[in-house]
């Protein structure tokens, strides 16, 4: 019953956009990264979402985020970047790139939501984080060592410079083949959001073909 209100609501807003991948309008329902980013998908599609685990937007869209990749067609490809507005958010960055390091990340990224957003767990306390991989099953001792390397580092400071470059102001972001996000106020909730990301994977997958 749930799935079928998701898709019934997911028609009624395709039915008020009016709209299709080709009548996308810049400004209304999505906006230009300027200038365009390059991407590491070549010849791919690349969807990126930008994510704080201390973000309760963030802690809201993921379960409909999860849902929706795992359903992109074989030509587009979905990352994630932790945004790094200001020093505070780099801990929360550390513990994704630590946990991608390790191989843990699939199994123990909603744990980290769950345990901030439920638990109260601050996303700041490294020992609490180690703490909570080490409870979840995951290894705790390669997880710190993940957590303090110069690796990680260089990805943190790389994923600021990412977060900067794309002119993303708020999270939870979306941005398409570097290039498109949907416009604040295109849509009503998340699930809209990601009907206007599939317009704006429409969109550049007739720019691609056209080259």
């Amino acid at each position: 019953m749930r799935m079928l209100k998701t898709l019934l609501g997911i028609l009624a807003l395709v039915t008020a956009l009016g709209v299709s991948a080709a009548d996308l309008q810049e400004g209304r329902q999505y906006k230009l990264i300027s200038p365009p980013q390059p991407t590491e998908a070549k010849g791919k599609i690349e969807v990126t979402e930008f994510f704080w685990y201390g973000c309760s937007h963030c802690f809201d869209f993921e379960p409909l985020v999860a849902k929706w990749k795992k359903n992109l067609p074989a030509d587009v490809v979905f990352r994630r970047v932790p945004a790094v507005f200001r020093d505070s958010w780099a801990p929360g960055a550390k513990t994704f790139y630590a946990l991608e390091a390790t191989g843990q990340l699939d199994k123990l990224h909603q744990e980290v939501f769950d345990a901030i957003h439920i638990d109260r767990m601050n996303p700041a306390d490294e020992k609490a984080i180690a703490d909570l991989i080490g409870k979840k099953g995951g290894d705790k001792q390669k997880f710190l060592e993940a957590y303090n390397s110069f690796a990680v580092q260089s990805k943190v400071s790389r994923a600021a410079q990412t977060t900067q470059a794309h002119g993303i102001g708020g999270v939870p972001a979306i941005v398409v083949n570097g290039k498109y996000t949907p416009a604040q106020g295109a849509a009503g909730s998340f699930g809209d959001v990601l009907v206007i990301v599939d317009q704006l994977i429409a969109k550049a997958r007739a720019e691609q073909a056209k080259k």
